[in-house]
């Protein structure tokens, strides 16, 4: 059959051709978060600021504010649905697209214990067994949970939103999902963004406050080498401490249950495969789809609201408060140790681990070249990764 080409309504093609397009389609609010995620970009790529963490994000909120995408890469909501209820399970089964499955694992908080099983794995035990003083420094530095709980509970936040905004003070991205899930769902997307976000920027947020809060004289203190901690101590230490967090706080044993049997996997010596799986492979692909899913919720619409930047206020300023909180503990302890502890290492009390130790050796080494502070900070480091977990607990018996 011969097509009358003259017939063809080439206004109607041309119209629904133009339609089709995302120029035809965004608002203001996709070009402001597009233009964002190219400075996330800057930061990760020319900076190198945590780029493993904020290169994913920043690709996520690039790809969701593409305008039009949004209904192919997430997918779309039925007739007569509000336009902010952007809502997991509000998604059409017949039109979920790929964002939509990688969001999966944050929305049934699959992926931040796994996260903890990878950095238990990863991570040495062993500075904060040959130091145990280092406990005070992480305790010092969950200070920032509890100025944002405050913060959150004076702008009018009820109990439950203030404490899962609370907890992006304790610098751990994992747990920030984990309790935010758990006590205001609604909050999951803004928490979670501003919690991955703060930790990427660790060494913008920290290293000024570092620098203003300790003398030239305290940066260039050299802290005498840790003892040696034996086999026998690193296989029962995470033993132990899930046997006493069980017991005291069993909220707390999801995360760091997880965390713990990473470090058994790594310290026992017996489940290379395991431990080298979690510690490489699993924890590389979790990291790949939560920074993906964590940056595709930040939608212009939802995103650019008042209730959104004043969280992402608080989030940073309890951020301040935790380096601030671990560095006066550590100076305190500098001063009755009688300068046997350096001050910096402080500042690595906060969870993100382990960015923030590597932060204090970065710090250190500016005043003497030959001043190696990564070690001493692990201690204080790995007690701030329990410590958030142990406050996670906490704040979920209180206003679970």
């Amino acid at each position: 059959m011969q097509t009358n080409f003259l017939a063809l309504d080439f206004g109607g093609i041309f119209t629904k051709l133009w339609n089709s397009m995302g120029i035809s389609q965004g608002g203001w609010q996709n070009y402001v978060m597009l233009a964002i995620s190219l400075v996330l970009f800057f930061l990760a790529i020319v900076k190198k600021y945590e780029p493993m963490l904020l290169l994913p994000i920043a690709f996520g909120m690039f790809l969701i504010n593409l305008p039009g995408a949004e209904a192919i890469l997430w997918g779309t909501y039925p007739e007569g649905l509000p336009a902010d209820a952007h809502t997991y399970e509000a998604v059409e089964a017949s039109s979920r697209g790929l964002l939509w499955y990688l969001y999966y694992g944050v929305d049934k908080v699959i992926y931040p214990p796994l996260i903890f099983l990878g950095i238990g794995a990863m991570t040495d035990f062993g500075p904060l067994i040959a130091n145990p003083k280092s406990m005070l420094i992480g305790a010092g530095a969950q200070l920032g949970i509890f100025v944002a709980l405050f913060g959150a509970v004076l702008l009018g936040f009820s109990g439950a939103e203030a404490a899962a905004i609370a907890i992006i003070g304790g610098a751990d991205g994992p747990t920030a999902i984990y309790v935010s899930k758990m006590l205001a769902e609604n909050l999951v997307p803004t928490i979670a963004i501003a919690a991955y976000s703060y930790m990427a920027l660790i060494p913008a947020i920290q290293k000024p406050v570092m620098r203003l809060l300790t003398t030239k004289k305290e940066r260039a203190i050299r802290m005498k080498p840790l003892r040696q901690v034996s086999k026998a101590e690193k296989v029962i230490f995470p033993i132990a401490v899930t046997l006493i967090v069980g017991l005291l706080l069993p909220d707390a044993i999801p995360l760091l249950g997880m965390l713990m049997l990473g470090n058994l996997f790594r310290e026992s010596g017996v489940v290379e495969r395991l431990s080298s799986q979690a510690q490489n492979g699993l924890i590389n692909t979790i990291t790949i789809f939560l920074g993906i899913a964590v940056g595709c919720k930040a939608k212009g619409e939802i995103f650019l609201t008042t209730q959104t930047l004043g969280i992402l206020a608080i989030g940073i300023f309890a951020f301040y408060c935790g380096t601030i909180g671990g560095l006066l503990t550590a100076k305190v302890m500098c001063k009755v140790t009688k300068g046997k502890i350096n001050p910096l290492i402080g500042s690595a009390g906060v969870s993100a681990v382990p960015m923030a130790a590597r932060i204090s050796e970065d710090v250190g080494r500016e005043t003497d070249p030959n001043n190696h502070l990564l070690m001493h900070a692990m201690g204080p480091n790995v007690a701030g990764v329990i410590g958030s977990a142990l406050a996670a607990g906490m704040l979920l018996a209180c206003f679970g």
